[in-house]
């Protein structure tokens, strides 16, 4: 159940939306192809670039593993959410639905990836 959630997440990642200024929109994917193909190397060093980043690498990495780590996709659900969560934000500010609808199936697969690898209570604990 774990690698097809983080396939989603890396997946719904690629489709946050941006828009900016007049007439200046984008997708993820085409900004993370700009930033490697076409821009300095400096570019990969602001936060909201490496982290989301390292985010996907990590989730990538969980899909070569046999049995998925449960901390890799914990730490890249963490590291794209940043971004994703921002862009929600952005989106329900300022009122605009595509950007905030763009991050809705990462949000959702995120509460599902987050659920599947939460550490599992112990037997016999109550509910308080």
């Amino acid at each position: 159940m774990k690698k097809p959630l983080n396939i989603g997440l890396l997946l719904s990642s690629l489709i946050g939306y941006l828009e900016w200024g007049t007439d200046q929109r984008s997708f993820l994917f085409q900004v993370e192809c700009t930033v490697f193909f076409r821009s300095s190397a400096d570019s990969f060093t602001h936060p909201f670039v490496l982290l989301p980043l390292i985010g996907q690498v990590l989730l990538l990495i969980t899909l070569f593993q046999k049995n998925p780590s449960r901390y890799l996709s914990l730490a890249g659900l963490a590291c794209l959410s940043l971004i994703m969560l921002f862009l929600f934000v952005i989106g329900i500010m300022s009122g605009n639905l595509l950007i905030a609808g763009s991050t809705v199936p990462f949000i959702i697969c995120g509460i599902f990836a987050w659920r599947a690898n939460r550490k599992p209570k112990p037997l016999g604990s109550a509910a308080l």
